[in-house]
C-alpha cells in the first residue's frame, strides 16, 4: 500500500491508494473493484479498515455499491447539474442532452484568473475551447472551456465532429484525464454583442452563468468552464428533506 504520510489513519491511506489507482486508470469508471476480503489480504489490514476506506470513497462519489453485484468505480454524471438550472427539452417536452458544436480552439498563455483556478504558473500554456450547445438547432448555452495544454494536447488535433456531445468521456479516452468531482457557482450578467449573436438574443439580455471547476481523484483542478444561457430558460430545483 502506498503510504505518503504515516501519520494518517490506515483507512485514509488505503482510501488514497485506491483513489490513485483510479486516477492512473488502473481502475476505470464502471470497473468492479476487488472485494473487501481481497483488499484486506492485499494490503494487510482488517476488513473494518477496508470498509471504512470504501465508505469514504462512496461518500465522495468515487465508488458506488450495487446491491448483489459489488462495488464499482462510479461514472461521473455532470449533465444532471445543467438540467437543474436550464430547461433542456425538445418541443415535445422530452428531456435531452444538448447537441454540441465546437466553435474554436486555440492555445494561449493562461490569464491570471485561469492560472489561479487551475493552479498553474502564470503564463502556462492553456487550451481554450469555445462551444455552443443546442436543442433542435436552437442555441441554449455558450461555453468557454479552459484546459492545461500539457494534459489535453490531443484535443488540438481532433476533428471537430469527433468531439461528440459530452466532453468528459473524451477526456478519459483521448487524454487519460478522469473527472470525478466539480464545484459550481451561479451568477448573473448581461449578454455582450458576441454572446447575444451566438445565443440569438438581444444585446444586454440577462444571462445565467454557471462557472464549473472540475477535479480529478487527487483533487487537482483539470478543467475550468463558464456556461452562459438565457435567463428566460433558467430554472432552479432542489430537494430539501
Amino acid at each position: 500500500m502506498s503510504t505518503y504520510d504515516e501519520r494518517l489513519p490506515r483507512y485514509q491511506r488505503l482510501r488514497d491508494d485506491i483513489a490513485i489507482r483510479i486516477n492512473r486508470r488502473e481502475l476505470r469508471p464502471g470497473d468492479l473493484i476487488p472485494s473487501e476480503a481481497e483488499l484486506a489480504a492485499q494490503h494487510g489490514v482488517a476488513i473494518g479498515t477496508v470498509r471504512k476506506a470504501i465508505d469514504q470513497l462512496v461518500a465522495d462519489g468515487v465508488l458506488e455499491r450495487q446491491q448483489g453485484r459489488g462495488t464499482f468505480v462510479r461514472r461521473a454524471r455532470f449533465n444532471s447539474s445543467l438540467f437543474r438550472f436550464f430547461r433542456f427539452q425538445s418541443e415535445s417536452g422530452e428531456r435531452r442532452v444538448p447537441q454540441s458544436r465546437i466553435l474554436g480552439r486555440k492555445v494561449v498563455a493562461a490569464p491570471s484568473a485561469v492560472a489561479s483556478a487551475l493552479r498553474l504558473p502564470a503564463g502556462e500554456p492553456v487550451i481554450i475551447l469555445s462551444r455552443l450547445r443546442l436543442i433542435d438547432g436552437e442555441p441554449l448555452l455558450a461555453e468557454e472551456i479552459w484546459l492545461q495544454k500539457s494534459r489535453f494536447e490531443p484535443v488540438l488535433t481532433m476533428q471537430s465532429e469527433d468531439f461528440g456531445d459530452l466532453l468528459y468521456p473524451l477526456y478519459e479516452q483521448r487524454c487519460g484525464q478522469v473527472v470525478v468531482s466539480a464545484d459550481e457557482d451561479l451568477s448573473v450578467e448581461t449578454a455582450t454583442a458576441m454572446q447575444a449573436r451566438l445565443l440569438r438574443l438581444d444585446e444586454g439580455a440577462p444571462l445565467i452563468v454557471i462557472e464549473r471547476l472540475a477535479f480529478d481523484l487527487e483533487r487537482h483542478p483539470i478543467e475550468w468552464r463558464r456556461s452562459r444561457g438565457p435567463a428566460t430558460r433558467f430554472r432552479y430545483h432542489v430537494e430539501i428533506r
